[in-house]
């Protein structure tokens, strides 16, 4: 069966995080994707030595473990775009393609003359897409940005802070939301230009991804004026929709949200407490509400009597919705996960057996190909200017000995 993107290319021009990712999004759905590097070092986050300055990531054979995952399923094309005959290459190589993805800023982009109005001259059923930090339009559409400035500007850090009030952040949410959003841009244009028959450019950035990421409590704010109060465990509106600590110190979650009056007398006769399920104090959404501080102490109490697992266990049988608050380590060998592939090993040439993320949709018929090690610079050069550029082995030379590649 033929991959969902099989026989599309992309030719992707990007570093860092949120431009590579979309790149290995859509060679995990079977498109063709070129990853046009730097002559000689390459993407500069192939020298990354730690991950938010902590973790190192250096690997066997010189890999880098951190670049790894946002770059597997490309080939590698390492030419210098500073050279006078980089651009005429490039705009050669367009002219068969179907994607051309940078996350580079505009400027950048049309001093090489790598921005849509010109590659569209040579390809104008040509997708453009770009990802940015803050979006193309307004005062800040070419301002420079990393991960942790788009979950800032978003209003993230601040809706999703403690009652301690400090600003919550993670690392990587906005970089890959807007991965997933650039990717989504992209399929969709492909789909329009399929139907219409045009080309077009698509912005995605990390400001936009962050903010569709926060759209309930954005919404909530733009249509009731309101704010959510900081995430405090022991005053949340709706005691079933909470976490509480187990026996052995690992923490659960009960997930019933709008349905909470419907689970409420089959969770009372779950954890023995019977009694309770017609207490006018505890018996609708609204009188939970008003107690919410006295039923999770109540709560609190019940589950410290097993542990975790138990718990998530026995509530299951119940038909209780419950989650155990996993470590990433219990993730990865979750047996959803596994069943799923949300996590897949694969055999790497250098690395060895190794586990990575795997696709987080998948299709019965158009399954997401197989997984391609990440290249070593310029892997691919020849390969891609003979197959998509035309180039002929005299003119490959001649690019060599010119100093272009």
């Amino acid at each position: 069966m033929r991959a969902a993107l099989d026989g599309v290319v992309v030719l992707e021009w990007s570093t860092g995080v949120a431009g590579p990712d979309a790149g290995q999004l859509l060679g995990g759905l079977g498109a063709e994707v070129i990853k046009v590097e730097e002559k000689g070092r390459g993407d500069p986050f192939r020298a990354i030595k730690k991950v938010g300055g902590l973790i190192p990531v250096a690997g066997p054979g010189g890999r880098n473990l951190f670049f790894e995952p946002f770059n597997c399923n490309k080939k590698s094309l390492a030419i210098d775009l500073k050279h006078p005959a980089a651009r005429q290459v490039i705009c050669r190589l367009v002219e068969g393609c179907d994607v051309f993805l940078t996350n580079f800023r505009r400027g950048a982009a049309a001093r090489l003359g790598l921005d849509y109005p010109e590659l569209r001259k040579h390809n104008p059923r040509l997708v453009y897409a770009r990802v940015s930090g803050f979006g193309a339009q307004g005062p800040d559409a070419d301002s420079p940005a990393y991960d942790l400035a788009g979950q800032a500007r978003s209003g993230a850090m601040t809706a999703m802070r403690h009652a301690e009030e400090v600003p919550f952040a993670t690392w990587g949410i906005a970089d890959e939301m807007a991965a997933m959003c650039a990717a989504y841009g992209i399929v969709t244009a492909l789909l329009v230009r399929e139907r219409q028959g045009v080309g077009q450019e698509v912005e995605a950035s990390l400001l936009g991804g962050m903010l569709h990421l926060m759209r309930i409590q954005l919404s909530v704010k733009l249509l009731t004026g309101e704010e959510f109060a900081p995430y405090d465990r022991r005053r949340v509106g709706n005691p079933l929709l909470n976490i509480y600590r187990a026996g052995d110190g690992q923490w659960l979650c009960l997930a019933m949200g709008s349905l909470a009056d419907k689970y409420w007398p089959r969770l009372c006769r779950a954890l023995g407490l019977e009694h309770l399920e017609g207490d006018p104090r505890f018996s609708s959404m609204a009188a939970r509400e008003a107690n919410r501080e006295e039923l999770i102490a109540l709560l609190d109490q019940v589950f410290t009597r097993r542990p975790r697992d138990a718990w998530v266990e026995y509530l299951k049988g119940w038909d209780i919705i419950a989650a155990g608050v996993s470590t990433l380590s219990e993730v990865a060998s979750d047996p959803q996960t596994v069943a799923n592939q949300y996590v897949q090993e694969y055999d790497h040439p250098v690395l060895g057996r190794i586990k990575l993320v795997g696709p987080p949709v998948q299709f019965s018929h158009s399954p997401a190909r197989a997984y391609s090690p990440a290249p070593e610079v310029g892997q691919h050069s020849a390969e891609v200017l003979h197959k998509l550029g035309g180039y002929s082995e005299d003119e490959i030379t001649r690019l060599r000995e010119l100093g272009v590649r």
